[in-house]
C-alpha cells in the first residue's frame, strides 16, 4: 500500500495521463471519448488509461463505462495518514490546518464570519489577538475597540461581539475598562 501510495504523484506527472483521467472524472466512459475530450491521439490514450487501471484509479463500473475508482482514492489516503503521523508531519500538519482555518474566516485584515464549531472559533480568535494586541500592554477600552472595529469592517461580527469573545475565550483579559492580552495566550486556543 505504501509503495502504491508513493507511486501516485509520478503516475500524475504525465500530462497526458492527467489528461485521460479528468476525462473519465468528466464521464468519457470509453477509450474513443476519453481520446476525444482529453484532446489525445489513440496510441497516448490507450497508454495513459492501461497506466491508470495499472495503478487502480481508473476502473470499469457496472455497465462497462470507465469510472473514476473513488474507493481506490480513500484507502490510499486512510493507508497514508499513519505514514505521515510517523514521519513527524503531523505537526506541521497543525500549522497547516490552523492557516486553513484563518484563511477560510479571515481577508484582507478583516473578519468574514465567526465560525460556529467552538474550536475554530477559538484558533480565529487567537489569530486575531495575537495580530491586534502586545503581551502585557494595558489598552484603555477606546482602543481596544478601535483596533477590533477595523477587524469587523464588511463583516458579520460588530467590534463589541468580537471584544466579549476575545475576553470569553481568555485572549484579553478585562479589569476597570483596561484590557490586557495574557503573554500565555500564545498557546490558548489551539483547536
Amino acid at each position: 500500500m505504501a509503495s502504491a501510495l508513493a507511486a501516485l504523484p509520478g503516475l500524475f506527472a504525465e500530462e497526458s495521463r492527467v489528461r485521460a483521467f479528468a476525462a473519465v472524472a468528466l464521464g468519457a466512459g470509453d477509450a474513443t471519448r476519453v481520446a476525444r475530450t482529453a484532446g489525445l491521439s489513440a496510441k497516448e490514450t490507450a497508454g495513459a488509461l492501461r497506466r491508470l487501471r495499472e495503478q487502480g484509479v481508473v476502473t470499469s463500473g457496472h455497465d462497462g463505462e470507465l469510472v473514476v475508482a473513488h474507493d481506490r482514492f480513500r484507502e490510499l489516503a486512510r493507508a497514508g495518514r499513519p505514514v505521515a503521523e510517523a514521519a513527524g508531519e503531523q505537526g506541521e500538519g497543525e500549522d497547516d490546518r490552523v492557516g486553513m482555518i484563518v484563511r477560510t474566516f479571515v481577508r484582507d485584515g478583516r473578519l468574514v464570519r465567526l465560525p460556529a464549531r467552538w474550536t475554530r472559533k477559538k484558533v480565529v480568535l487567537r489569530h486575531i489577538a495575537e495580530q491586534t494586541f502586545a503581551p502585557g500592554v494595558e489598552y484603555p477600552e477606546r482602543t481596544v475597540d478601535g483596533k477590533l472595529r477595523a477587524w469587523c469592517e464588511d463583516g458579520e461580527v460588530d467590534h463589541v461581539t468580537l471584544r466579549r469573545h476575545l475576553v470569553d475565550f481568555g485572549h484579553l483579559r478585562r479589569s476597570d475598562g483596561i484590557y490586557s492580552r495574557p503573554a500565555d495566550s500564545t498557546r490558548a486556543g489551539t483547536a
